[in-house]
């Protein structure tokens, strides 16, 4: 249920004072100002009560989610389309057309007043009646039916049937629309019925078959669980109350609310959270023997923690480029003799010619992921693709100077886009020379309404060796 009517803030940098949707709305504007390059950023909840800042996320992640499905139907009903307006004019839309449409509780009504009342105190008086016109044309596109219990809920359907008149929700459920209707153009309709860019549905569409396509695109609006791998913890884990069976063997979905994950992993040794497609890469390996490994890409250190449990006696360099995450990975590691978190290029000087294995868990797309990455969508462009690829390649030439005679590259990433996986190890082999095997590509699965204990996230590993490297 949406929380009590507050009052609307005198300006859009006052979040003390700032109501649950006037928060969501200021953190919408400020993405719009950067669309495409959306940030993983979320809106300000301090001093919100639980359930305020509950409705604050569920709003915003509403428009990150279906953005491209909201300006389509907004564009129905402006003269203007909807990204050509300002930042702050397209966010008072967004929001209020997602509560409209995209979130079962939320009364139209109380949805199009603070909207209209939002728009006024923060972009002009006019601004508010041009709020008023196209949200009522909104609602009146969103039919509304009466439950069980007699309340007035939107109309929906049980299954996301591809229709002319649909678009999928998280639930595993559609949204009717009424005198709208979806482009009669099969990767159009996919493209705005699941918000994606089209140029990424054409890439899956050319890379896939149509039906694994149709279901990546759908499983990317589903809301990822927090899944636990315990491989590597103590027996009686599995029995935890936080924690539920996943499909893969020494994963768990953590059910407990998101404010205790932290209290549960400083308190349960040899557990992080990590999804299956993630530790997938790295167990590719578990079969070698390393003496010297190094994370050269290291972000917050998940796959370094695998690392060092999978290989206890072997000893790592982490490092990351950003130092931020660098300072995170040395508080993880403070106390490990075996794990040596140090500068970029300290880390490359040291290794030189000397790893047994080199992890790269390289900057991507983001892809296989975006189920969790709900704004790195709308980044994909072919632009982004070969911005990418250049940087991929760069670090992997690095990787390459670090090998021992007998050393191997694990290369990986959460993109499904064949120029970031497979057409990286060809280049791999031709530029590099290096012997390509073990290569594996995982796509998502688990469609919204499907049960957490299926749910798993795209990814791709390959293993890239010296010639004289046993295979």
């Amino acid at each position: 249920m949406p929380p009590t009517r507050r009052p609307r803030p005198s300006s859009p940098t006052s979040p003390p004072q700032a109501s649950a949707r006037a928060r969501a709305t200021l953190a919408v504007a400020k993405q719009a100002a950067r669309r495409p390059d959306l940030l993983p950023a979320r809106p300000d909840t301090g001093g919100l009560s639980p359930r305020d800042a509950a409705f604050c996320h569920a709003v915003y992640d509403a428009v990150l989610r279906h953005w491209i499905t909201l300006e389509f139907i907004l564009d129905r009903f402006l003269s203007t389309p909807l990204r050509d307006l300002e930042p702050t004019m397209q966010a008072a839309l967004l929001v209020g057309a997602a509560q409209i449409v995209a979130l079962d509780a939320v009364p139209p009504h109380a949805a199009v007043d603070e909207a209209v009342e939002w728009a006024k105190a923060n972009i002009r008086a006019g601004a508010g009646g041009l709020t008023n016109a196209v949200l009522r044309k909104v609602s009146d596109a969103a039919p509304r039916t009466t439950d069980g219990e007699g309340r007035s809920v939107p109309l929906t359907r049980a299954a996301w049937s591809l229709g002319d008149d649909e678009f999928p929700l998280p639930s595993g459920r559609s949204r009717v629309l009424r005198g709208l209707t979806l482009p009669p153009e099969p990767l159009s309709r996919l493209a705005i019925a699941t918000s994606h860019p089209r140029a990424l549905i054409e890439s899956w569409h050319a890379a896939l078959a149509p039906d694994q396509a149709r279901a990546v695109a759908h499983h990317d609006l589903g809301e990822a669980p927090v899944i636990i791998n315990a491989q590597h913890a103590a027996p009686g884990v599995a029995s935890h109350p936080a924690l539920a069976p996943h499909a893969e063997r020494g994963h768990f979905v953590f059910v407990e609310s998101e404010s205790s994950l932290a209290q549960f992993l400083a308190s349960t040794p040899g557990v992080w959270a990590q999804d299956p497609s993630s530790s997938l890469a790295v167990l590719s390996v578990a079969d070698r023997s390393p003496r010297r490994i190094v994370d050269l890409c290291a972000g917050r250190g998940t796959k370094t923690r695998q690392l060092r449990a999978l290989f206890p006696r072997a000893d790592i360099i982490a490092t990351d480029v950003d130092d931020a995450r660098r300072a995170g990975l040395a508080e993880v590691f403070a106390a490990d003799a075996r794990v040596r978190v140090c500068p970029h290029a300290e880390a490359l000087d040291r290794a030189r010619a000397a790893a047994d294995l080199v992890l790269l868990d390289v900057p991507c797309s983001n892809t296989g992921v975006l189920a969790r990455r709900l704004e790195a969508k709308y980044r994909a462009s072919h632009q982004q693709t070969e911005r990418l690829v250049d940087l991929q390649r760069h670090i992997l030439a690095q990787a390459a100077e670090l090998l021992a005679p007998d050393g191997s590259i694990l290369y990986a990433t959460c993109s499904l886009e064949r120029a970031e996986n497979h057409g990286q190890a060809v280049w791999a082999a031709r530029a590099l020379g290096l012997r390509v095997s073990r290569e594996r590509c995982t796509l998502p699965a688990g469609l919204p309404g499907d049960p957490a204990s299926t749910y798993r996230d795209g990814s791709y590993s390959v293993l890239l060796s010296r010639p004289s490297a046993a295979p």
